[in-house]
């Protein structure tokens, strides 16, 4: 396996990573997935044969659970579809990942563009 992939979309974004993870099961196959709880669902749904860990729901400590596994290296790459126009009460769990994907240098995509690109170069 080449490693592991963090999935995690806001609620406006699901859909956006569901069919992003259709579109590319191929390539997220030779991953090991994890994912926020919700957002694991949905990609499950749409690849029903995409084997999936889900972990919390993002704002039940599920944001938290997968920026401790980014800083003990078990995360190579992070896909995060964000919604910049929703105000989230875990904001603060937000910038804790992303800043942590930061500090441990790992490919991170805050958007499908760049997922799209990044999961390209795999």
């Amino acid at each position: 396996m080449a490693g592991c992939i963090a999935l995690i979309a806001h609620d406006e974004k699901k859909d956006d990573m569901a069919e992003f993870a259709r579109q590319h099961q191929d390539a997220l196959s030779r991953f090991r997935i994890i994912a926020t709880g919700t957002t694991g669902g949905r990609v499950q749904g749409a690849c029903p044969g995409l084997e999936v860990t889900r972990l919390k729901s993002g704002p039940l400590g599920g944001d938290q659970q997968i920026g401790a596994m980014i800083a003990t290296g078990e995360v190579d790459m992070l896909l995060f579809f964000i919604d910049p126009l929703t105000a989230l009460p875990h904001d603060v769990d937000i910038k804790a990942l992303t800043r942590l994907a930061t500090v441990y240098d790992i490919p991170m995509a805050l958007n499908r563009a760049t997922a799209e690109k990044l999961i390209d170069f795999q």
